[in-house]
């Protein structure tokens, strides 16, 4: 007899539905698998490119309206902070005039008893709300809600305590997230009003209009949020890639590794591998670098250095001493879910505020990408391989949450259980 059944947990049909986006899908992975193992009815809705992938897992799946995914996210295209903001709220509210009757096709296709919604996919929460279903959402990044203590989300500021702090982020909070707002108010407000929802007052209010968000991170690499309440949960790195070969080449390693990724979702840091190469041509380490966006065919690649497109980064980070990211979330907690330190190189997204919890965190160093040289980048690799302790805390931390156990626990107690659902 399963676990879920000795608890008295009633068997759930769950829909989960992502935005299409490799770094949405393979953080949620490993919670549907988890969910499956305890005997619920899992079904994905996702990229068309994933489905066969999530359906070898196990797990039943259906592809999105391809018209998601051909709104592509633009915002590296972007001169500044604010333009490139105002790219990624068009680019999702766009989405959401397809995602939300999406959602609302793919209930009336699986007859779910609880939902499982992307936070990107800003159509289909909205369309998980006007269900009336439990529906719990799914974040792989902190996601831009306002917390006494910490910075607006967005520019990456370092967190300030006492009144000055207090202050300053008083101040900031109205020019940061106004202008979010006022990008995505619009568009929100349509999406709600099709479906008879009630507007809502800010984009802190829309983030949390759902009954339950899991989020995937942990302190201490996360700041402290004591007002977040009981709704919003912490569930360390959730880090998952598919099935791969490992490379026969990592045994014959003798040196230090040093991993260099970039975004499974182009945003031209390309730059990143070119530099990162340069940097350490000399040095006594290995460098591997994944381009899963694409290999330049120039790229210049030293006797010390591979360059693959696809590599499973797990059996290279038990072997690192170091990873040099873009300041992804996923790639980066996957690095220090290993308890291997980061340098973290931001481009843009939510990058800056990843690169800057490592830093609060001492769990690695940071690099602003204007300052991006071979010289500053050797550095601030060096510097990063000292903070292995840092790493290993941050490790400790993610695994105290419970993981994705302690998330499907979550989960079966407020939505699955006998009780809640009105049967005896």
């Amino acid at each position: 007899m399963n676990n879920a059944v000795k608890q008295g947990v009633k068997m759930s049909r769950i829909l989960a539905y992502t935005s299409p986006a490799l770094g949405h899908l393979f953080p949620m992975t490993p919670l549907l698998l988890e969910l499956r193992s305890r005997g619920h009815h899992v079904h994905v809705r996702t990229l068309g490119s994933q489905v066969e992938l999530m359906r070898s897992l196990g797990l039943e799946s259906s592809t999105t309206d391809p018209r998601i995914e051909a709104i592509e996210n633009v915002d590296w295209r972007a001169g500044n902070a604010r333009a490139a903001l105002a790219s990624v709220v068009s680019t999702f509210v766009a989405r959401g005039e397809y995602d939300a009757p999406d959602l609302e096709q793919a209930i009336a296709d699986q007859h779910p008893d609880v939902l499982l919604v992307d936070i990107n996919a800003w159509g289909a929460s909205v369309a998980a709300e006007a269900s009336g279903l439990p529906y719990v959402v799914f974040s792989p990044y902190t996601p831009p809600i306002r917390s006494v203590g910490t910075p607006p989300f967005g520019p990456g500021f370092r967190p300030l305590p006492g009144p000055l702090g207090r202050l300053r982020d008083g101040l900031l909070r109205p020019l940061v997230m106004g202008a979010a707002e006022k990008a995505m108010g619009p568009g929100i407000a349509q999406l709600r009003a099709a479906r008879g929802l009630a507007p809502v007052a800010s984009a802190d209010a829309f983030f949390r209009r759902a009954p339950l968000m899991l989020v995937a991170t942990a302190e201490p690499f996360e700041y402290h949020h004591e007002d977040w309440g009981a709704d919003i949960m912490m569930m360390g790195a959730s880090s998952w890639e598919p099935p791969g070969e490992v490379p026969s080449w990592l045994d014959d390693i003798d040196r230090p590794l040093v991993l260099v990724t970039t975004s499974s979702e182009f945003q031209d840091d390309g730059i990143l591998v070119r530099t990162a190469l340069e940097a350490l041509a000399d040095e006594p380490v290995i460098v591997v670098a994944t381009m899963p966006a694409g290999i330049p065919d120039d790229l210049v690649v030293p006797a010390n250095a591979r360059v693959e497109r696809f590599l499973p980064h797990g059996p290279l980070l038990e072997r690192a001493a170091v990873a040099v990211t873009h300041g992804g979330m996923g790639a980066t907690q996957k690095a220090l879910a290993h308890g291997v330190p980061v340098c973290v190189v931001p481009f843009g997204r939510d990058q800056l505020e990843v690169a800057m919890r490592v830093e609060v965190s001492g769990s690695g160093t940071r690099l602003p990408v204007k300052k991006l040289d071979a010289a500053r980048l050797r550095t601030a690799v060096r510097g990063a391989m000292g903070r292995a302790e840092g790493a290993r805390r941050v490790a400790d931390g993610y695994r105290a949450t419970g993981g994705v156990a302690a998330a499907a626990d979550t989960i079966e107690a407020r939505f699955a259980r006998d009780e809640v659902r009105g049967l005896s």
